[in-house]
């Protein structure tokens, strides 16, 4: 588990398909996450959030909404990645949209060379400019870190492409969500994939394989975690998944290998806790996934 930890806040939505995620840094805060995870013997610096960064509609490229602003962020949450480790302190970031995965990424390859990726989301982000329905970013990560889409956000890190396919494992996405050209373009791919569906009612077994796999193949493993992952009965979006518990135990293994680097945290919305109970009861789950050893196999 986590001993000092360099908290960033991102409070952007521009990659987002509205407003609401950027609101997540703060709404995490108050719900106790840094004061839960002080409370359980974690030493946090708290480097405060980046500027915010709101999603605006009707953007110039109607398939690259919001691309400036996009770019931007990804350069600002790489140098307050860089300024964490440049501390020997382990990067949490907690956003905002997934666009953030690729500033702290780029980050992260100053210091480590050898890196891998466990991308735990409810889709694979693999569309592009030439792809997309939406223009939005948020759907197009995955391709960007990999070297394809626009030129200015795929190129904003130590080396191109910023990741190797061989070293990302998918993890929990919802396979109606991924449109046939998609699993024809994954079937060319070597990325490692763990979709929710086998994952046969053992969760945390299929999530010690993947992460085992990965940590064959890699000396640093980052997380990503987008609540999508989570059921949509249990957190509200558009994805079926696991549940929240689930979820959270899974997370916590991918956290508690040695090998953990650091970890983001994206599309929490507090706009849609409607009685506000939703963050409060993430965040207590969430604490308890950083700060506890997950349960031995069996």
């Amino acid at each position: 588990m986590f001993d000092k930890i360099g908290l960033i806040g991102v409070p952007s939505s521009a990659g987002a398909h509205g407003v609401g995620q950027e609101k997540a840094p703060q709404a995490l805060r108050r719900a106790g996450l840094v004061t839960g995870m002080e409370s359980s013997g974690i030493e946090v610096v708290d480097f405060g959030d980046l500027p915010l960064a709101l999603y605006q509609p009707r953007s110039a490229n109607r398939k690259q909404q919001n691309l400036a602003r996009v770019v931007d962020i990804a350069r600002r949450v790489a140098e307050r990645v860089d300024e964490v480790l440049k501390q020997q302190l382990t990067p949490v970031v907690i956003g905002g949209d997934c666009t953030i995965t690729l500033g702290v990424l780029a980050g992260y390859l100053r210091h480590v060379e050898n890196l891998g990726l466990l991308y735990f989301d409810g889709d694979i982000d693999l569309n592009t400019p030439a792809t997309t329905h939406s223009g939005i970013f948020d759907s197009m990560g995955m391709a960007h870190m990999i070297g394809e889409g626009a030129d200015a956000l795929s190129h904003i890190g130590p080396r191109f492409p910023l990741m190797r396919e061989d070293h990302i494992v998918l993890f929990g996405f919802d396979p109606l969500e991924v449109e046939p050209w998609q699993w024809e373009a994954l079937e060319q791919r070597q990325m490692l994939r763990f979709p929710v569906t086998s994952f046969d009612g053992q969760p945390t077994e299929v999530a010690r394989s993947a992460l085992s796999q990965l940590e064959q193949r890699a000396e640093i493993v980052l997380v990503h975690f987008d609540v999508d992952a989570i059921d949509s009965a249990d957190f509200p979006h558009h994805n079926e998944g696991q549940s929240l518990s689930e979820a959270l135990e899974c997370f916590r293994i991918f956290c508690s290998t040695p090998n953990c680097g650091g970890l983001e945290l994206t599309e929490v919305n507090p706009d849609h806790d409607v009685d506000g109970s939703m963050v409060p009861t993430f965040t207590r789950l969430l604490v308890k996934a950083l700060t506890e050893a997950p349960a031995s196999s069996s």
